[in-house]
């Protein structure tokens, strides 16, 4: 039987596109087991798919839910921790395995014992931003400092910033294992095939770049699960509702308020969910609820808009119901190019959450609710496709049945 190791580290958001490769190659007849951070929520879920979890590294709820974000030194800190921690688990881990696949840059050690163990590797990207392009700038990362210049020149100042921080403890680690030393960790990690789990029309690789990047769709499976009853009884008792949702990142001072007092003002009923950062909005009155986690296949299709973070998730979950989209991001990661794209794709409206109000949340809002959004956002929809995951799962079984060097997929 071939055994795979799936290896990420961050949220909700990070964990689920992986737990839906996970479920493709087990249906294919792999053994798959996944690496993920402690958290147990993440448990939980693992445990309900039947699948082997090796808990990785500190609690990431824990990181993202402080009152406080953590200064540039305690990152850098953690991020070397973060280093120790995978080459202290990955390698029993990934014993017995055919291959490792991981996802986003803070996966330093994986290549490193892939190649000690003589297995193969992928590197997988959720998003486009991520990958070096001259179309595009990186993307910001906590506690650096953000590049200046064109975007070759920030992808290269970028590069600096990532040797600056991981090159001594990969290095060192990469020393006792009797491996060669890396010059260029990113692209180290990267590979030069790397994985792109987006949809083609959503969130497009940039054609004619030096990568050979394999752009595979979103990587997401059927959800299935009902509603719960409040929230289903909510929806059925009068027009559809706009969503405020920032899932794990905590929003700037103020936004969730406004957006919520924005839907409010423009005669809409208003779901809150309230995410890691426990937001708490609703006010007694019967034109807003408050909600946990929920099925976001089923709900999205039920609303008016949805109003969200940029997370690649909840993008994706939103273009394929066919919703319009109000994207108000915190400069980080992923995020603002997510809004970008909802914008460019002109099936909503996008902020910059550092200087969203009130007023401003209400004419995305209002631009968000036309009816040409409404008919692109449907138009989208009908294109976002399903069978990333599928794809994927059988892309990297096909590269592993190949001679070594011969495959199209992983490196």
């Amino acid at each position: 039987m071939t055994r795979v190791l799936l290896s990420t580290y961050g949220t909700r958001g990070d964990v689920e596109p992986l737990l839906a490769l996970a479920v493709e190659l087990r249906a294919l007849g792999a053994g798959v087991r996944v690496c993920a951070p402690p958290d147990e929520e993440f448990a939980r879920r693992l445990a309900g798919l039947g699948i082997d979890a090796v808990p990785v590294g500190p609690p990431i709820r824990e990181l993202m839910s402080g009152a406080v974000p953590p200064s540039a030194a305690e990152l850098s800190r953690y991020r070397v921790e973060l280093v120790d921690a995978q080459f202290s688990v990955l390698p029993a881990a990934a014993a017995g395995c055919d291959a490792l696949v991981v996802a986003g840059l803070a996966q330093v050690a994986a290549r490193s014992v892939a190649e000690d163990l003589g297995i193969r590797y992928a590197y997988v990207t959720y998003a486009a931003v991520n990958l070096p392009s001259p179309h595009h700038g990186p993307p910001p990362r906590p506690g650096w400092p953000e590049p200046e210049g064109d975007n070759t020149a920030r992808w290269a100042l970028d590069a600096d910033l990532v040797d600056a921080q991981f090159r001594e403890p990969l290095n060192r680690h990469r020393a006792a294992l009797g491996l060669p030393p890396v010059a260029a960790v990113r692209d180290h990690v990267h590979s030069d095939r790397p994985w792109l789990a987006a949809d083609p029309l959503l969130g497009p690789w940039p054609p004619g770049q030096y990568l050979e990047v394999v752009q595979t769709g979103a990587w997401t499976t059927a959800d299935e699960s009902p509603l719960p009853a409040e929230l289903a009884e909510f929806l059925t008792a009068g027009p559809p509702p706009v969503y405020v949702g920032f899932g794990s990142i905590g929003p700037a001072p103020g936004v969730a308020r406004a957006a919520f007092e924005a839907g409010r003002a423009l005669g809409h009923r208003v779901l809150v969910s309230r995410g890691w950062a426990d937001l708490d909005l609703v006010d007694g009155r019967d034109d807003c609820l408050a909600i946990g986690h929920v099925n976001h296949q089923r709900l999205f299709g039920e609303l008016a808009a949805v109003v969200h973070h940029g997370g690649a998730g909840t993008t994706h979950a939103a273009a394929k119901a066919g919703v319009p989209q109000v994207v108000v991001p915190i400069q980080v990661a992923d995020n603002p190019y997510w809004a970008g794209r909802v914008a460019a794709c002109g099936v909503g409206a996008a902020l910059d959450g550092r200087t969203a109000t009130r007023e401003t949340l209400a004419a995305a809002l209002e631009t968000a609710l036309t009816r040409e959004t409404r008919d692109r956002a449907r138009a989208l929809g009908a294109g976002i496709r399903t069978d990333g995951a599928s794809r994927a799962a059988r892309l990297l079984l096909d590269d592993l049945s190949a001679p070594a060097g011969c495959g199209q997929g992983p490196t």
